[in-house]
């Protein structure tokens, strides 16, 4: 019997992030994730590191524990992370600037900014924190200072992507534009870049994402949708890699956080919380994701592994 297989009509734009010899690639792909037996695959999915700029609060102690040597100092960890664990693009999270937390200031944060972009040489993607004006200026700041380095900046949303887009432009960043779980606002946010005038190989698009047992079947969907629309219905408008920042809506669901001498049924607390990054992980590259914020460095390891083995 002669295989089923599609033709696809479409291709995913190339983007890289970073500049040299350690600079990924993702996109460029004209077929489904995986699917090397329909179309060409020339970037394999990426793992992305999270970084961030203030001690986690809400984290975990399994996840703290890779990281307790370093969890004061952003370089530092960000180092940690590309000496041991081999990481190959990190996302620097400011969330020490959220104005609902510690609120500092674009001018505290500015030397940690510079500091990490002198001193780490692989890719990293900068993220804000989710308020509109406070991340503009954050992020604009950040566009200045990674001058020639490429660097990744988001969450970029409709209402500041003219402000944040523009200091992309001006300084050749990278945006992540970033839409709720929503084909067609995820297509409306991508004109209004390429309208602006951000280029198309400068575009990553941000689906926003939930968890495994947690919307996990409906990100699917989506993500899938926008992966068919851009390679089978000729819609260039979708056909953007894809980034998800799955690590914090795994770690913070109940199956993941309860300790197991409240609920030994649920199995051992760290092992548990692995396995429900992992699967959400995986099931995000299925879909379609490029590149996947992972938490714990083991879940790294499962990933790699699976990234490797299905190449």
């Amino acid at each position: 019997m002669e295989d089923v297989k599609l033709k696809y009509t479409g291709k995913i734009r190339e983007v890289e992030i970073g500049v040299g010899d350690k600079k990924i690639k993702v996109g460029g792909q004209d077929c489904l994730n995986f699917h090397t037996f329909e179309g060409v695959i020339p970037n394999p999915p990426v793992i992305s590191f999270e970084v961030w700029d203030s001690i986690p609060e809400d984290w975990p102690e399994s996840c703290l524990v890779p990281y307790k040597d370093v969890i004061n100092n952003p370089v530092e960890w960000a180092k940690k992370c590309v000496n041991e664990y081999s990481a190959k693009c990190l996302t620097i999270f400011l969330n020490s600037t959220d104005p609902n937390g510690l609120n500092r200031s674009v001018e505290e944060i500015r030397p940690v900014v510079e500091k990490l972009v002198e001193e780490i040489d692989i890719p990293m993607i900068f993220w804000g924190t989710g308020n509109v004006q406070k991340d503009i200026d954050v992020l604009k700041m950040v566009c200045e200072v990674a001058s020639g380095k490429n660097v990744g900046v988001g969450p970029v949303v409709d209402k500041n992507y003219k402000q944040i887009g523009a200091s992309a432009i001006a300084y050749k960043q990278v945006v992540v534009a970033s839409t709720p779980i929503d084909i067609n606002l995820a297509k409306q946010l991508n004109i209004l870049l390429l309208e602006l005038g951000v280029p198309e190989n400068k575009i990553i698009m941000d689906p926003t994402i939930g968890a495994l047992g947690y919307g996990i079947e409906y990100t699917y969907s989506v993500m899938e949708r926008d992966r068919l629309a851009g390679l089978l219905q000729g819609d260039d408008k979708l056909a953007f890699p894809l980034y998800c920042y799955l690590s914090k809506e795994v770690w913070k669901i109940k199956e993941v956080s309860i300790p197991e001498n409240i609920d030994f049924k649920l199995g051992k607390e760290k092992e548990r919380g692995i396995m429900f990054e992992a699967l959400t992980g995986i099931l995000l590259l299925l879909a379609g994701a490029d590149i996947v914020v992972i938490r714990h460095p083991e879940t790294v390891k499962l990933i790699e592994k699976l990234i490797m083995d299905m190449k």
